[in-house]
């Protein structure tokens, strides 16, 4: 009778243990900004290709630090106003940091806002590390985090996200086949390269999507006072004169004074991490220029977090998990003529400073040969719901999206270079477009596949936080796109992916292939009748590559559609661009014939040719129906090209080339989207019907 006794109160300790493992306790927060100034001038600031000094200060800096503790798990979190931390000091910081507090080196990040105007940590292209700043910031970092814990206090957090598309687009546009331009090491490679200049007519458009997210973490204590406000928003940085803490510096102030906690102790600390934005700028260069400060600049941003805030919901008990893990990559290696070029050119130089962009690149050619494998740390964290994935990189824009579309937290925000410095990463796509951020050096030097080893990797770590699985990305149809799958195409590319292959929208699930030259997920046309309200249209744009399918269609009788989007002047070339060729080419004219106009040709050499000029870099829908020798081209629901020709022969049909013909001869420059193929001959009312529900 006693053991059984014994038993049933064994029994309920350990469901009493249990609840109490699964009920998180409650949260306590603390936070503090120390100020990080330096005082030793002048002082070595980097963000540029060459060195400079600055010798005053026109705002201060500051690490701002911020703690959470669930009562089992502590982390901390660390801004601070600098360019780069390179990962040797991140490490020697979290060290001092864990003697001094206890906080374990691997619950700690260490991550800075990018300000161009802030003193040297590492040495990064032309400019070295400052000689001394770097020991006068270590115990700072330390100091801070000490003061947040100490100012640790019952708390309750929650979060949300605004869009801010005005404040953030891309930086880096694909340039004109034609006015492609070299790269330091003097060859013609670049077709995409970042701040072409507002509307630049050299340029055809951005080379990549926007992540214009601001998410919020807000920290309150029980009484509703704010403690911190943890922002996170994808913009490089806007520009101030050195010493300054660039726009993250005001927008922390901005916020504090609209919270109206400018006076309350401890001191509220307003931050604002950096997203993922190698690719991303204020400046919208699709647009004429425009006049912005930088006081407006921050001021718009901080009253929409402002705003956003009052809509959030707080939880008090939400339970906190971080881990890191490290995974090794190689760096791009110069081959021996370039190696041979860089010692050259180094041993000149006497040991000087680099003076011009190719030393800069010669003494980077040594240091990556020196250094041929990277160890890169990786971390994520969960706060109740919300993930925050963080990396060491400077890291495209499309590369947040994808974490963001697949973490299995919603919301997560990602914070770029943290815990050190391993330069810019971007999809494997993009490297044969050239440009600044492929230039191979200490700050752009990884492997081309470095993006999805990291994406993959934060993913898992996201799943293994959350204990759930990442989300897939789906494709949603809209009126349109049903529109086109009830008139029972042989294929159906609707090429919204954020990554390849390219996937069939019917159920035969034919594949496409791109070549290289083609990069995703831009902007699509403008309608809610392709993917759905409020979700962007997305699109491939083609910058030298093809699509390549193999559908099988009969060739005398089958139609094909798509909307394309041409960003080359007709008079650029002697052909402006193929737009497709199955035996059949449909092509756009240039400066030898019908300039800008619809031309079809057949493998005979017969030719028909359209009366409308092509808008530049408009939107068009385009079908070719073809019934035996009957062709019919239209143009936006109408007839454009009507008449007679000869079919192709059937091994011309194998395959179907789109965005360029079967030579690979003047492919098409600009974006294509929503490509069907039919084994019939659309009649014009069911072309009709499909411009109709387009919307546009």
């Amino acid at each position: 009778m006693h053991g059984r006794i014994l038993l049933y109160f064994l029994v309920f300790l350990t469901a009493c243990s249990l609840n109490a493992t699964a009920a998180p306790k409650a949260l306590k927060a603390g936070a503090h900004a120390i100020d990080i100034t330096p005082t030793n001038f002048p002082v070595i600031v980097n963000g540029g290709f060459l060195s400079k000094t600055a010798d005053k200060v026109h705002d201060k800096l500051h690490a701002r630090c911020l703690v959470l503790d669930d009562g089992k798990t502590r982390i901390g979190m660390c801004v601070m106003d600098s360019c780069l931390i390179p990962r040797e000091l991140t490490d020697e910081a979290k060290k001092l940091i864990n003697r001094e507090t206890g906080l374990p080196a691997d619950r700690i990040m260490i991550s800075t806002t990018h300000t161009h105007s802030a003193p040297s940590l590492m040495t990064c292209l032309g400019t070295d590390a400052d000689p001394h700043y770097p020991a006068f910031l270590l115990p700072k970092i330390a100091e801070g985090f000490k003061r947040a814990i100490e100012n640790l206090a019952p708390a309750r957090v929650g979060w949300t996200v605004v869009q801010a598309p005005e404040h953030t687009h891309c930086r880096v546009w694909i340039r004109r086949p034609d006015k492609m331009i070299t790269d330091p090491f003097g060859e013609k490679t670049v077709r995409a390269n970042m701040h072409p200049g507002h509307q630049n007519p050299d340029c055809i458009g951005p080379e990549g999507p926007v992540d214009t997210g601001l998410t919020l973490l807000s920290i309150q204590g029980l009484n509703n006072q704010p403690i911190a406000l943890l922002s996170n928003y994808s913009m490089h940085y806007f520009g101030a004169p050195a010493i300054s803490a660039d726009y993250y510096g005001r927008f922390a102030a901005k916020i504090e004074q609209l919270m109206g906690v400018t006076n309350q102790t401890p001191a509220f600390v307003g931050i604002m991490s950096q997203g993922t934005s190698g690719d991303l700028h204020w400046m919208d260069y699709s647009q004429p220029k425009k006049q912005v400060g930088i006081d407006a600049y921050a001021g718009e941003l901080a009253n929409m977090a402002f705003e956003a805030s009052k809509q959030i919901t707080y939880k008090d008990r939400v339970s906190l998990a971080m881990i890191e893990q490290e995974i090794k990559l190689g760096v791009r290696l110069p081959d021996e003529q370039r190696l041979a070029w860089a010692r050259s050119t180094v041993e000149k130089m006497n040991g000087a400073a680099p003076k011009t962009i190719p030393e800069v690149y010669a003494r980077e050619q040594i240091w990556l040969h020196d250094h041929p494998v990277r160890n890169i740390k990786l971390q994520t964290i969960r706060i109740g719901d919300l993930g925050i994935a963080i990396m060491p990189t400077e890291t495209f824009s499309i590369i947040g999206l994808k974490l963001k579309l697949q973490s299995p937290l919603q919301p997560t925000m990602n914070i770029e270079l943290a815990n050190g410095e391993e330069g810019y990463i971007m999809p494997p796509e993009l490297f044969p477009l050239g440009g600044y951020n492929t230039w191979a050096c200490r700050s752009a030097g990884l492997e081309t596949n470095a993006e999805p080893k990291i994406v993959g990797t934060l993913l898992e770590m996201l799943e293994n936080v959350s204990g759930k699985k990442r989300q897939k990305i789906t494709d949603t149809h809209g009126n349109y796109a049903k529109t086109v799958l009830g008139d029972k195409p042989i294929a159906y590319w609707r090429m919204n992916e954020i990554q390849g292959p390219v996937l069939d929208a019917t159920k035969r699930r034919i594949p496409a292939v791109y070549e290289a030259g083609v990069v995703f997920y831009l902007d699509g046309p403008a309608s809610p009748a392709f993917s759905g309200k409020d979700i962007i249209n997305r699109a491939a744009h083609f910058a030298g590559g093809r699509m390549i399918v193999a559908p099988k269609h009969s060739s005398d009788k089958y139609s094909i559609e798509l909307w394309f989007w041409n960003g080359l002047p007709s008079d650029a070339r002697d052909v402006t661009g193929n737009l497709f060729a199955c035996g059949d080419r449909l092509s756009i004219g240039g400066k030898s014939s019908s300039s800008g106009r619809l031309i079809l040709s057949a493998t005979n050499g017969e030719k028909l040719t359209g009366q409308t000029e092509v808008p530049l870099k408009k939107w068009n829908h385009l079908v070719l129906a073809r019934e035996d020798r009957k062709v019919t081209v239209y143009l936006n629901g109408s007839v454009e090209i009507s008449g007679e020709i000869m079919p192709p022969e059937a091994s011309d049909c194998d395959k179907v080339f789109i965005g360029g013909d079967s030579g690979n001869n003047a492919n098409f420059e600009g974006k294509l989207d929503e490509v069907a193929i039919y084994k019939q001959a659309l009649k014009a009312s069911e072309v009709s019907a499909h411009f109709k529900a387009s919307g546009m």
